[in-house]
C-alpha cells in the first residue's frame, strides 16, 4: 500500500480498531490529522463481549454505531447463586444491546468516512523511538513512522507493553452465544451474583441470539468454566458445537500505571480503563478514544500541551470511576448476599442501578458523599 510507506510519516497511527481505537482514529481525522488505523484481525471479526450499551456510551455513538443497536431493554433480573430471580422493570429502556462484530465494523466504517485509512490483518511487532517520532514494525516486515501513536490493542497489547502499563487485576470472561428461542422473546437482562468472590454471570438478549457469560479473576479457569456450565444448565439452554464460544481477558490499571510514553498514548482497555465492579468498558473506550484522538490531532497541529491534557482528563474523570468501582467490588466480594439484597430489593439500590445504566449518575459521584466513602471503607 503506497499510502502506508515509511517515507511518509503519519500524523497519527492508531493500533487496535475496537471502540477505543476506531473512535480515536475518527476524532483525530476530524481534527485534521492524517490517520492510519491498524488491527491484527481481519474485519469484520468476532469479539467476546456482552455488548451492553449504557447511557454514557450511547451519548457518544456515531450514527453508524447507533444503527447497530439490536435491543433496548426496560427490564433486569437479579439472582444470587442462581437462586430465585427478582425482576425490576421500568417504563423506559435503560440499557441497549449490540453485536460487537457489527458494532465494531460500524465504528471502523465511521472512521473511514471521516478520512481514516484502515488496514486490517496488520500485526504490530515492535515500536521504536526515533527522533521525536515512533517507528512501528509490522509482522510482515513493513515499517511505518508516526508523529503520535495511540495504543488501543487490548489486554496485553504490544503498545501497552511499550508504554509500561501495569494492571491491578486481570479477569477471565467466558461466553457463549446461542440462538434466541420463542420463549426468550420477553427476556430482559439477567445478572447472577456468583458462588465465588467477585464473580457474576449474565444473559444479554440480542435480536437473534442470547449472549451468556461469566467472569472471574484470572487463575481459576476450571472453576470459571464450571460456573458457566452450571449457569447454562440453570437457564435450560443447550449450546451446540455450531454456537459461538469464546474467552477474553479484561483488566484494570493500578493507580500509577502510565498513560503515555513520549508521543505514544494509551486508550481504552489497553490503558486498563474499565469499571471493576461491572467490568463495563465500552463507555471508557469511547470516552478515552475521543479524548486521545482529539488530543493527538491538536498535538500534530502544533499544541504541544495536548497530550498532557489527555492524561489530565483521564485522571480527573475516568480514574475516580475506576477507584469507586474497585472499592465497590471489594464490598461486593465480602458481602455478595447483602449486595444482592440492596440492588434487587430496596428502592434505593434498584433506582441507583437504573440511573447508573442510563448514564444519569456515576459511581464516582456516589463516592463524593462522605457517608458512602465511610460505609464502603468500613465494609471493605
Amino acid at each position: 500500500m503506497q499510502d502506508t510507506n515509511a517515507d511518509q510519516p503519519w500524523d497519527v497511527v492508531v493500533v487496535g480498531a475496537g471502540p477505543a481505537g476506531a473512535t480515536a482514529a475518527r476524532h483525530a481525522a476530524l481534527g485534521g490529522a492524517r490517520v492510519l488505523l491498524l488491527d491484527k484481525a481481519v474485519f469484520p471479526r468476532y469479539k467476546t463481549c456482552g455488548g451492553g450499551i449504557i447511557g454514557q456510551s450511547r451519548r457518544r455513538l456515531n450514527d453508524r454505531a447507533l444503527a447497530t443497536i439490536e435491543a433496548d431493554l426496560p427490564e433486569v433480573g437479579f439472582s444470587h447463586r442462581m437462586g430465585r430471580v427478582t425482576r425490576v422493570r421500568t417504563e423506559a429502556p435503560f440499557v441497549a444491546m449490540v453485536d460487537r462484530e457489527r458494532f465494531d465494523q460500524a465504528n471502523v466504517d465511521a472512521a473511514k468516512e471521516a478520512g481514516v485509512v484502515f488496514r486490517d490483518g496488520a500485526n504490530v511487532r515492535a515500536l521504536t523511538d526515533q527522533d521525536g517520532h515512533t517507528r512501528l514494525t509490522l509482522a510482515d516486515g513493513d515499517e511505518l513512522v508516526a508523529r503520535v501513536v495511540i495504543g488501543a490493542d487490548g489486554s496485553g497489547g504490544r503498545v501497552g507493553r511499550h508504554v509500561g502499563a501495569v494492571m491491578a487485576v486481570t479477569d477471565l470472561g467466558l461466553e457463549v452465544e446461542v440462538p434466541r428461542r420463542p420463549e426468550d422473546a420477553a427476556t430482559g437482562v439477567l445478572l447472577d451474583w456468583g458462588p465465588h468472590p467477585g464473580t457474576y454471570a449474565w444473559v444479554f438478549p440480542k435480536a437473534e441470539t442470547l449472549t451468556v457469560g461469566v467472569i472471574e479473576q484470572k487463575g481459576h479457569a476450571d472453576q470459571t468454566r464450571r460456573y458457566l456450565d452450571d449457569w447454562i444448565e440453570r437457564l435450560g439452554l443447550h449450546p451446540t458445537d455450531q454456537d459461538r464460544s469464546s474467552g477474553h481477558l479484561t483488566q484494570w490499571r493500578t493507580g500509577d500505571s502510565p498513560l503515555r510514553r513520549g508521543t505514544v498514548v494509551l486508550a481504552g482497555e489497553t490503558a486498563g480503563l474499565l469499571e471493576p465492579w461491572t467490568r463495563e468498558g465500552i463507555s471508557f473506550a469511547l470516552r478515552s478514544g475521543e479524548w486521545a484522538g482529539t488530543a493527538a490531532a491538536a498535538y500534530t497541529g502544533g499544541d504541544r500541551t495536548a497530550l498532557d491534557g489527555y492524561e489530565s482528563r483521564v485522571r480527573a474523570e475516568l480514574v475516580p470511576e475506576i477507584d469507586a468501582g474497585a472499592q465497590l467490588l471489594r464490598v461486593f466480594t465480602r458481602f455478595p448476599a447483602g449486595f444482592h439484597f440492596l440492588i434487587s430489593k430496596t428502592p434505593f439500590g434498584r433506582g441507583y442501578f437504573i440511573r447508573f445504566c442510563r448514564g444519569e449518575t456515576t459511581l464516582a459521584r456516589a463516592f463524593r458523599h462522605r457517608w458512602v466513602r465511610k460505609v464502603t471503607g468500613w465494609l471493605a
